[in-house]
């Protein structure tokens, strides 16, 4: 499953992501808002408002992280199959 990863430099948030994914060896294809086209416009688009980290999945948009919580590690280890 081809994943898409919403990200900017300066959001800790999304670092945490890109190393949950490196961590556990699942591809992905990294989109910085700030400097691809379109990117920041396609988050708003999907999610109403500008929110990063976003995984895209098969088409699906999932926000792993909740405000104050930080990154979801159980739910996003569940929905990889790995173990955190």
């Amino acid at each position: 499953m081809p994943i898409l990863l919403y990200t900017a430099t300066w959001c800790r948030d999304c670092r945490e992501a890109k190393r949950f994914l490196e961590k556990h060896n699942i591809p992905f294809t990294e989109i910085d808002i700030e400097t691809t086209p379109g990117a920041a416009e396609d988050v708003i688009r999907h999610v109403g408002k500008r929110a990063i980290p976003q995984f895209v999945i098969d088409g699906k948009w999932i926000q792993p992280y909740c405000p104050g919580r930080g990154f979801l590690y159980a739910e996003m280890s569940e929905l990889f199959g790995v173990t955190t």
